[in-house]
């Protein structure tokens, strides 16, 4: 079983930058997609930024220029590089890893992040 823990959650002003952290730890095949969702409050959960193994990356047109997905695959670690957060931006961010060539997914348990005015 493949366990994923967030870090990095709290409030930040707006304008502000913080840093989110997943480490994946278990089962972990090489050929795999990590990301990042949110879910505001009343919202449904969407995709913010995933990479996949080789580092190719996709991000939500809202957090393009803003957001910066990286990986460090030896260490079975995410990073969501936030800068000039909004509001907007406020919603709890989960974590998630898919395995390549299958539907398997995974899942974190989640962290709360929030964007002060």
């Amino acid at each position: 079983q493949v366990q994923l823990v967030e870090s990095g959650g709290g409030s930040v002003q707006t304008g502000g930058s913080l840093r989110l952290s997943c480490v994946a730890s278990g089962r972990i095949f090489t050929l795999n997609t990590m990301g990042w969702y949110r879910q505001a409050p009343g919202e449904q959960r969407e995709l913010v930024a995933s990479i996949t193994s080789d580092g190719s990356t996709i991000y939500v047109d809202s957090v393009k220029g803003r957001f910066t997905i990286s990986r460090d695959n030896p260490k079975n670690t995410v990073y969501l590089q936030m800068n000039s957060l909004e509001p907007e931006d406020t919603a709890v961010y989960y974590c998630a890893l898919s395995v390549q060539l299958t539907t398997r997914t995974y899942w974190g348990q989640g962290t709360q992040f929030t964007v002060s005015s």
